[in-house]
C-alpha cells in the first residue's frame, strides 16, 4: 500500500480520506501525526505532529496517541506555490476559433471573448482550474485578473468569490492588472482603483501593450504606494534585447523604496542577452530586490514563432538568475486558452519542463523544486510558509522517496493537507499482474 492507514491509538483505524471520521483522544497534544516522512533538511525519516491546523512538532519519533498517517518514507513537501496564473481566461479553447498565433493574436482573441464574460462563467472556469491545482498539490496561488472597460469588474467579482469558496484548499491572492494598456485605454485606471478599494491584494501591469509604457509604470507605482500594495508586472515579453522596460521598473523600484515588493513575469528578453549583459542585468535585479517569474509553458509556446529554423527557446534562465541573488519562481500562467492551449495545473510538471528546456541535470533538481515552493513563497512575501514549527500544516505527500526523484519522474501527489485538514487524495496506481 502507498501508506498504511490513519489510526487513533492501537484500536481505532480509519483510512486517510477526508470523509471518514478521525477519532482523537482527548489527552493527546496532537490532532494528527505524519509518521516516517522523508522531509528535506532532516537526516533520516521524521514524524510531523499537527495541532489546531499548525505544525507543532518535527522529530525522529513523536510519542503520542493521536490519529496518524504512515507515509512510509515518501517525500513530504510544503504545498506548491503558483505565483502567476490567469483564472479569469482559463479553459476558453472550446469557444475560441484561434488555433495558432503569437502574443498579439492571443491577446486579441481573448479581448474579443471577454466582453461576454459573466461572473458565473468566470467562476465556473476558474473553479475547474482551482480543483485541478489543489489535486496537483498547490496550496498558495496568485492569480492575475484583467480589469478594463471590456471585462469591467465581472471577472474580479468572480475571482473574489472563488477566493472565498476555495479557501478550504488554497490561499488565493488577487492581482488586478490592465492587460491591454492603461494610458491608451480610458476608464481602466478608474476600474483598477475600484478593485483596489474592494479588496484586490496586488496590482499588476503590462507596459508592452501601452502607448506610453513608462507612464504606465509610473502610474502603477503611484497607485501601489497609495494603497500600500506589492506590484507584479508582465514585462519584456519578446526576444529583442536592444531595449527593455525592465530598466524603468528597476529605476522606479529603487527610487520609491519598493525593494522586495516587485515581481516581473515572462521577461523572455533575458534569454537573448549575451553573458556579460545578462550578468549586469541580473545584478541590477538583485540590487532592486525584484523577483522574476518564469512561465515555461506559455513562454515556450509563444516565443520564436517567426523563426523558420533553429527556433530559440525564449525562456528566461531562472537558475542563472538565482546565482546572482535574484528571487525566482516557476508558475503556470495560462491553461487551455490561446496563450497556452494545454495545462493540468501541475507545478511539478512545470518544474520538470523547465529543467528539460534549461538542460538542468540532477545536481540542479533541488533548485527546481525550490522554484515552485520556497522561492515563490518568498516572492509573495509569505511569512508563514513551509514545514516549520508554528506554520500552517499545508503539506503534500508525493508518490516518491524524495523531492528530486519526484521532479525527475513527475510523481503524483497522493495526499494534500490545508491547515491540517485533508484536501485531496489520489491512491497510487497498482498493477493487476496475471
Amino acid at each position: 500500500m502507498l501508506f498504511s492507514s490513519m489510526r487513533a491509538g492501537a484500536a481505532d483505524r480509519v483510512t486517510a480520506f477526508p470523509d471518514r471520521p478521525r477519532p482523537m483522544p482527548s489527552d493527546s497534544a496532537f490532532d494528527l501525526i505524519f509518521r516516517q516522512a522523508n522531509l528535506g533538511g532532516h537526516d533520516g525519516l521524521v514524524d510531523i505532529g499537527v495541532s489546531s491546523g499548525r505544525i507543532a512538532a518535527i522529530a525522529p519519533r513523536i510519542v503520542a496517541d493521536a490519529p496518524e498517517i504512515v507515509v512510509d518514507g515518501r517525500a513530504v513537501l510544503p504545498g506548491f506555490v503558483d505565483s502567476h496564473i490567469h483564472l479569469d481566461k482559463a479553459c476558453l479553447l472550446g469557444r475560441c476559433g484561434h488555433i495558432r498565433g503569437g502574443l498579439k493574436e492571443a491577446i486579441s482573441a481573448v479581448s474579443a471573448m471577454k466582453r461576454d464574460f459573466t461572473v458565473e462563467d468566470v467562476h465556473a472556469r476558474g473553479a475547474q482550474v482551482l480543483e485541478k491545482a489543489i489535486t496537483k498539490g498547490t496550496t498558495r496561488m496568485r492569480t492575475h485578473v484583467e480589469v478594463d472597460p471590456r471585462a469591467g469588474l465581472r471577472s474580479f467579482e468572480a475571482i473574489k468569490a472563488l477566493k472565498r469558496d476555495y479557501a478550504w484548499g488554497l490561499d488565493l491572492s488577487i492581482c488586478v492588472f490592465p492587460q491591454e494598456g492603461l494610458i491608451n485605454d480610458p476608464g481602466t485606471e478608474e476600474l483598477l482603483v475600484e478593485a483596489l478599494r474592494d479588496g484586490a491584494d496586488v496590482l499588476g501591469g503590462c507596459p508592452y501593450t501601452d502607448s506610453d509604457p513608462h507612464l504606465q509604470i509610473e502610474r502603477l507605482f503611484c497607485l501601489a504606494e497609495r494603497f500600500d500594495l506589492d506590484l507584479d508586472f508582465h514585462l519584456d515579453f519578446d526576444l529583442d534585447p536592444s531595449w527593455m522596460h525592465l530598466d524603468e521598473v528597476c529605476r522606479q523600484t529603487l527610487r520609491r523604496g519598493y525593494r522586495n515588493r516587485v515581481a516581473i513575469g515572462h521577461v523572455t528578453k533575458l534569454s537573448a542577452l549575451p553573458p556579460d549583459a545578462f550578468a549586469r542585468t541580473a545584478e541590477r535585479l538583485a540590487e532592486a530586490g525584484i523577483a522574476v517569474t518564469v512561465l515555461p509553458a506559455t513562454d515556450l509556446y509563444l516565443m520564436g514563432r517567426e523563426a523558420t529554423h533553429d527556433v530559440p527557446r525564449g525562456l528566461a534562465p531562472a537558475h542563472r538568475l538565482l546565482s546572482h541573488g535574484v528571487t525566482c519562481s516557476i508558475a503556470t500562467n495560462n491553461v487551455l486558452n490561446p496563450f497556452t492551449p494545454f495545462g493540468d495545473c501541475s507545478l511539478l510538471r512545470m518544474a520538470n519542463l523547465y529543467a528539460n528546456t534549461a538542460q538542468i541535470g540532477p545536481d540542479g533538481f533541488s533548485a527546481c523544486i525550490d522554484l515552485v515552493t520556497t522561492l515563490p513563497g518568498r516572492l509573495m512575501r509569505l511569512d508563514d510558509y513551509g514545514i516549520a514549527l508554528g506554520n500552517p500544516a499545508d503539506l503534500i505527500v508525493l508518490d516518491s522517496r524524495s523531492a528530486t526523484d519526484a521532479l525527475a519522474e513527475i510523481a503524483e501527489p497522493v495526499l494534500g493537507f490545508k491547515n491540517g485538514r485533508q484536501s485531496f487524495s489520489r491512491p497510487a496506481a497498482s498493477l493487476n499482474k496475471p
